[in-house]
């Protein structure tokens, strides 16, 4: 292989790697939390981590392969032409099918990879995803029940309990109350002092169950149709199964497994043998069949299209080759996404619908290097079109034209001098300013630039629901738009990493910090104008999350339930509600309330069942029933129509009042403190969160999430300042090694940060830990890390 050759290869490698994993880290961080949540939450091993993580990959791979390949023939081919080192190997007697040789190369390999990655790692991955989730739901179900909270989530079961017990291979709860839901209007009630709870062995028959052994309880049963018929028995052990509900797609072997599990010769027989009987369902396997083929193939057709356009971007260097690898990735993706609806809605055959996009992109990257070996108007074109959006994104993140620059720095001098006159301080210099204006310039291009990115990945997930549902493409754009506040809060610390990296990698690079120091000025000083902008941004985080972010996250949410066709839902079953009662008083009883519907307009509730338990033993003392139940806010309480209540003295039933119309003094909760609603944490500033979690408590709804949000909400905007700390040293060991390696280096600590704020965040979520340490480690261990780093770089 000629010295030339390994250059050239070894410029777009580099820069493909790089994208690659950029492009990869966007798509994945979306589904870290997810996983790191139902890892920490099932106490999965090491090994089950690793598995997870591995069988994530692949899917994210499938779409990232070709976005590399494109980012590195760009930019490594503008970084070639802008130092005419194009122009000196054209002249040598290269022409563009020697250029298209060599990174057909990269491609080849690229290719490879893809088809490996598409036809055999993912499908495998996708299926071992399933089980292993299975597996893991299964054997830990018993570890997800909180105490004081109504888990839901088994099957026709509904579960409270008091207090609870971690023990190995089993938890110990107190103060049981479970109700069996197979029949709503008369659950069967089962309460009990303590519960052993073990779980049903991964890959048996009781996969799928837990076990509870129930001590000191008792249960009952009752009549909707003959309230005279109550039973109530008593025990000292018992044992309960309960089912947990498994996904059914979760079952290989079933007709409605999920496609991307299916294997290259599953989906071609399974295409085959439905055809006849279904033409849609048979789309959907031969349209899966294509994309398997058509992404790998992109990494040719993008090359086509890369190489001319690369060769030809010498005016606007790297910067022109990012604009247009954003610009083509968004169209490549957008033609995608557009010919696979069409083919899932029948207008296009799966061949075309998934192939068009390739096809599309392969004629014009034929016209392209025609044109670069004749020359031509298009090539010409599109070359322009990039470097002015390159010209336009700068002009826009700069101070303005260079004949300004003069006038404006004195105004600067002038105003910084009037400043430090009257405040009586000597900051900021100059210098200060100088370094500032970098940082906040890098800071507005990393922000544009990643904010471009998750604009057009979230755009692409939404072309499939946008064409299914017909959304008005009004709606979609006013969606993206105020989708933006969201992404900008959520990555302006890595942004803040990223510029910090720049900023001092490109003063180290050009010799300017070595001046500096050479003058006599420390690094700490050096570094203080960057600080102070960083504090600046995330006082300025907070309040944006404070008086702006939460209105705009409601309003995106709206329109996201528009778009998918999907109504707001803020209970998780509207047709039948639990919640607790409130306990003022030392002694008072504990009280449950069950009712099958609330009129939260009318105030009115229908079939209502208040459950009294004896607050030390959790037996039950007293049961009511009202076929309805209403607010009268003249005697300032709850008037019961059509009823009857129940006392119980262990075994026995004391007493059996049936009554037309009754009133209960002492069941005091007013009719707001039903009305309550689940908000994301998102919605809601600090101070309406903290409010909301207060509220939730009290009626044993689950706050653990809540509590670990809210603490977030100051540790996550100081985030921005721990990640400028910790790439200030990262920036000046680089050296002169150039952006690459600052890109290459902020990308493996922003994943470092995600993974372990994320680990945390999880274990707060199931209160492994308590909600400040769960939100505030991440902060600290890094802020700690950073602090030393730079304390012991040389000043």
């Amino acid at each position: 292989m000629r010295i030339i050759t390994r250059y050239i290869l070894r410029e777009v490698t580099s820069h493909a790697l790089l994208g690659g994993a950029l492009f990869t880290f966007i798509i994945f961080m979306r589904d870290l939390g997810r996983i790191l949540e139902f890892v920490v939450r099932d106490s999965a091993t090491m090994g089950d981590v690793a598995r997870i993580i591995a069988f994530t990959l692949p899917p994210a791979l499938t779409v990232t392969i070709p976005m590399a390949v494109l980012v590195g023939i760009l930019l490594g081919l503008s970084r070639l032409a802008a130092d005419s080192e194009i122009t000196a190997m054209r002249a040598s007697g290269m022409g563009a099918i020697d250029f298209v040789r060599i990174v057909s190369i990269v491609s080849a390999v690229a290719l490879a990879l893809g088809l490996f990655n598409s036809l055999y790692l993912a499908p495998r991955a996708a299926s071992g995803l399933i089980a292993l989730g299975e597996s893991l739901k299964s054997s830990q179900a018993s570890f997800e029940v909180q105490p004081r909270v109504f888990y839901e989530e088994f099957k026709d079961r509904v579960l409270y309990i008091q207090d609870v017990s971690p023990a190995a291979g089993a938890a110990l709860w107190h103060h049981v109350f479970l109700a069996d839901l197979t029949e709503p209007a008369d659950p069967h009630i089962t309460t009990a002092d303590q519960a052993v709870v073990v779980s049903g062995a991964p890959n048996t028959q009781d996969a799928q169950t837990i076990r509870l052994h129930l001590l000191n309880g008792g249960q009952h049963d009752t009549s909707s149709s003959d309230p005279n018929q109550y039973n109530i028995s008593t025990f000292t052990s018992t044992d309960v199964p309960i089912e947990t509900e498994a996904p059914e797609e979760a079952h290989l072997g079933r007709v409605n497994t999920p496609i991307q599990a299916l294997s290259l010769p599953d989906l071609w027989r399974r295409a085959n043998a439905i055809k006849a009987s279904s033409g849609h369902e048979s789309s959907v396997y031969r349209i899966e069949f294509n994309k398997r083929f058509s992404y790998p193939f992109a990494c040719l057709v993008l090359m086509l299209v890369g190489v001319p356009l690369g060769i030809s971007s010498k005016r606007g260097g790297k910067s022109t080759g990012f604009v247009l690898t954003i610009l083509l990735v968004f169209i490549y993706y957008f033609l995608s996404s557009v010919g696979v609806a069409f083919a899932q809605s029948g207008r296009l055959s799966p061949f075309l619908g998934v192939w068009g996009a390739n096809l599309l992109f392969a004629a014009a990257g034929a016209i392209l290097l025609y044109q670069m070996s004749r020359g031509g108007i298009a090539l010409s074109l599109v070359s322009t079109i990039g470097v002015w959006l390159s010209k336009l994104i700068t002009r826009l993140t700069s101070n303005g034209h260079e004949s300004n620059n003069i006038r404006s720095n004195h105004d600067v001098a002038t105003l910084l001098r009037r400043f430090r006159s009257i405040v009586r301080i000597q900051f900021p210099l100059l210098l200060d300013d100088y370094v500032m204006r970098e940082y906040a310039t890098n800071f507005a291009i990393v922000l544009s630039s990643f904010s471009t990115l998750f604009l057009i990945f979230t755009f692409f997930e939404l072309i499939g629901p946008i064409f299914k549902n017909r959304t008005p493409l009004i709606t979609v754009g006013e969606y993206l738009v105020t989708l933006i506040p969201y992404i900008l809060y959520n990555i302006t610390p890595l942004c803040a990493l990223v510029a910090v990296l720049v900023t001092f990698g490109s003063l180290s690079r050009t010799s300017e910090l070595t001046a500096m120091k050479s003058s006599g000025i420390s690094l700490y000083r050096i570094i203080t104008p960057v600080l102070v902008v960083t504090i600046l941004i995330s006082a300025g985080l907070f309040a944006f999350d404070e008086l702006y972010l939460p209105a705009a996250n409601r309003r995106q949410e709206a329109l996201l339930s528009i778009i998918k066709d999907k109504p707001t839902q803020t209970f998780s079953r509207p047709d039948r509600q639990w919640i607790s009662g409130q306990t003022n008083n030392a002694g008072e009883p504990s009280r449950i309330f069950y009712y099958q519907y609330f009129n939260a307009e009318k105030d009115t509730f229908a079939n209502l069942t208040v459950f009294e338990f004896d607050p030390a033993s959790f037996t039950l003392q007293r049961r009511i029933f009202a076929a309805t139940a209403q607010w009268d806010p003249k005697v300032n309480n709850w008037v019961f129509d059509n009823g009857w209540q129940r006392t119980f003295s262990g075994e026995t039933i004391a007493s059996y009042q049936p009554f037309t119309v009754a009133t209960f003094p002492e069941i005091r909760e007013q009719p707001g403190y039903f009305k309550k609603e689940y908000i994301p944490s998102q919605e809601m500033s600090y101070t309406e969160l903290s409010r909301y979690i207060t509220d939730l408590k009290q009626s044993g709804f689950d706050t653990k999430r809540l509590s670990v949000q809210l603490n977030k909400k100051i540790a996550y905007p100081l985030i921005t300042l721990v990640m400028a700390i910790l790439a200030i040293p990262f920036a000046l060991s680089m050296g002169k090694k150039g952006s690459l390696t600052g890109i290459a280096t902020a990308i493996g600590l922003a994943i470092t940060y995600w993974v372990i704020a994320l680990i945390f965040e999880s274990l707060g979520n199931v209160n492994t830990l308590p909600a400040v340490l769960a939100a505030w480690t991440p902060d600290l261990l890094f802020g700690i890390t950073g602090a030393y780093l730079l304390l012991r770089t040389p000043t």
